[in-house]
């Protein structure tokens, strides 16, 4: 084919992509359900003068604790739940790509040879070789109401989603290597604490029992202190499975051993992370929250398989074009005057499909409403997990420290009453409620330690943070 044949039809395929439209409604992002600002009350107390913004500060930053920032670089480097949202992405890039390949031409080159014995008289034959080759497009789509196009960007949200969701899945293993750590460091804690006050019930038991000997006590006290004694040894041991246990939770979310010098031998008497949170956050900033972020891109490729679903609707025109040459040798194939072109054209709109189209319009709406109610859901879940987290925070200094102070009272009370009933003035039961009042307070002093670095953790992934 000459270039000057070629020039009107690039003109025309030109033109025609030029006119395409688009079926797809325009996407309005739908407004946040939930209130501009955080919720406000007693339990929502100022926050500090100069907080950090969560989603700009990279986790490295936040948790401060060398030993959990280890563990954590494990985990993101070996989680396999993590690989797998990894893979996800290559998949839905690897299928947004080949979606996207639909609206271009595919160009293929053939060529061929025919030998043939053909009769030219009534007395003999002759032989006719003919030899072709062509470079052209099959049945080529022209996308003049946006099908393939709307396909395509529906690939690629879906694309973006994968990638967020992956996003997502970091945030929440940061989250849950960090809580995981610091269960194993309050279990920890825990058996220290039992240990302690299995020493403490054995001498008291062995206090008891001399006393009971002299014909002091009686044997109802020894039998107490004997219950007590042994229900510390019950803690120990059942406190010791915890600690097993919180390692080999940590050992899976790393995705390797973690070393035994990053493991935590006790509850940190510090921070392990940065304290200074905001006390509020517009809900807009949650737009930035990754789970949120893949619930939108879900939206758009719902919008956009509107587009692809109204566009069935109309006429498809595809296109079938060869450029070549054809010759009798092969010697003659790229001569001057060998060149052969053809060009196909063809259209077809649907008349009666029984309800398909239709069918597949309604299909691509309600697939569209349900993931409005999915990201709607989403960012009041986001809400909700911020507001929790909030009120968490606000009421948190003040319980640490009603419960230090207990642990601080019940502590002196436990030693006076023992030096009481050493002396003769007090009844043993006394100090076994003394006992028993002590180590419930540091129990409760533990918890709420925990309680207060686990709240620290999950204000940050819920206002966005653990990307960076």
């Amino acid at each position: 084919m000459t270039m000057n044949k070629i020039k009107p039809f690039s003109a025309a395929v030109l033109v025609l992509t030029l006119v395409a439209c688009d079926m797809a409604p325009k996407y309005v992002r739908p407004a946040l359900p939930v209130p501009q600002e955080s919720p406000q009350g007693s339990a929502y107390p100022a926050g500090p003068g100069q907080a950090i913004v969560p989603a700009d500060t990279a986790w490295k930053d936040f948790f401060v604790d060398p030993r959990l920032t280890r563990v954590i670089e494990t985990s993101l480097a070996n989680n396999r739940d993590l690989r797998i949202a990894l893979a996800n992405v290559e998949q839905a890039r690897a299928q947004y790509r080949v979606q996207r390949a639909n609206i271009f031409p595919r160009v293929t080159a053939n060529g061929s040879a025919t030998y043939q014995d053909t009769p030219f008289s009534q007395v003999g034959t002759g032989r006719m070789d003919i030899y072709s080759a062509s470079v052209g497009v099959s049945a080529w789509e022209i996308d003049l109401f946006g099908r393939l196009r709307n396909l395509s960007k529906a690939a690629q949200e879906q694309y973006f989603a994968s990638v967020e969701n992956r996003n997502a899945a970091q945030t929440a293993l940061i989250a849950e290597v960090a809580n995981a750590w610091l269960t194993m460091a309050a279990d920890q804690e825990r058996l220290r604490i039992a240990r302690d006050l299995e020493k403490a019930f054995g001498q008291t038991l062995d206090l008891t029992r001399a006393r009971f000997a002299k014909g002091i006590a009686s044997e109802l006290e020894v039998r107490q202190a004997q219950t007590s004694h042994d229900q510390a040894r019950s803690d120990i041991a059942q406190a010791t499975t915890f600690v097993a246990q919180d390692q080999n939770a940590l050992n899976l979310l790393a995705g390797t051993t973690v070393a035994e010098g990053d493991l935590p031998a006790a509850m940190p008497e510090g921070d392990v992370t940065l304290s200074n949170l905001p006390a509020d956050l517009p809900s807009a900033a949650l737009l930035r929250r990754p789970d949120i972020m893949a619930a939108e891109h879900q939206l758009l490729a719902a919008n956009a398989n509107i587009g692809a679903a109204r566009a069935a609707f109309f006429p498809n025109i595809s296109l079938t074009a060869a450029f070549g040459t054809l010759s009798l040798g092969l010697s003659n194939l790229f001569k001057s005057g060998s060149e052969t072109w053809s060009v196909v054209p063809s259209a077809s709109l649907p008349i009666f499909d029984f309800g398909r189209n239709r069918g597949n319009l309604r299909y691509a709406r309600a697939t569209y409403d349900a993931m409005v109610a999915t990201y709607e859901k989403s960012v009041q879940t986001g809400f909700r997990e911020v507001a929790d987290a909030l009120a968490r925070r606000g009421t948190m200094t003040e319980q640490l420290e009603a419960q230090s102070s207990l642990r601080d009272a019940a502590r002196v009370g436990y030693r006076l009453s023992e030096a009481r009933f050493r002396a003769g003035v007090d009844p043993f039961l006394t100090t076994l409620d003394a006992q028993r009042t002590l180590y419930n307070a540091e129990q409760s002093l533990l918890a709420t330690r925990l309680t207060r670095a686990v709240n620290m953790i999950e204000l940050y992934r819920a206002m966005g943070g653990g990307l960076k």
